[in-house]
């Protein structure tokens, strides 16, 4: 198989990743942790002391109560929350979930660095008393944009 150029790999992966996150974007609202976080509200439907959670996960119930009020600060380690999990027979599911598509992010900040860039020389050009036709400035903010997706440094500030 013929490698890709590494744009395009990026491209092609960005696109696989959107497609996967359609469904895990659609059912965030419905995943939001309960008030009492996700390890207590499945300890207590399960009719589970925090004592009886915390031999199955090798330790006391105290820290058990430490782990429930770390979940609900928002303060809980990953590592922690899956021996939790796997203690109440459970899957601990992760993710980072973009509030947009990657892509539409990628495009995005590409066409502002690209405006940023063709700022500048557009005013180098009316210092010269030359400009760019009126059509051809959409036209290559456009391509510079596609330039600057798959490049480095498109999320630097410089």
């Amino acid at each position: 198989m013929p490698r890709l150029p590494n744009g395009a790999s990026r491209r092609a992966a960005r696109r696989t990743l959107d497609r996967r996150l359609v469904q895990v974007r659609a059912a965030r609202q419905d995943a939001a942790p309960p008030h009492a976080g996700w390890v207590q509200a499945i300890r207590e439907s399960l009719g589970m002391s925090s004592g009886e959670l915390g031999r199955r996960m090798g330790t006391v119930g105290s820290s058990v109560l430490r782990l429930e009020a770390a979940e609900r600060d928002g303060r809980v380690r990953l590592d922690t929350l899956r021996r939790a999990a796997d203690a109440l027979n459970c899957d601990l599911v992760y993710a980072l979930v973009p509030r947009r598509p990657l892509e539409e992010m990628v495009t995005g900040q590409a066409r502002l660095k690209a405006a940023s860039l063709l700022a500048s020389v557009d005013h180098m050009m009316l210092l010269e008393d030359q400009q760019v036709a009126p059509g051809t400035a959409d036209e290559q903010a456009d391509e510079q944009a596609a330039l600057i997706a798959d490049g480095p440094g498109l999320w630097s500030d410089d």
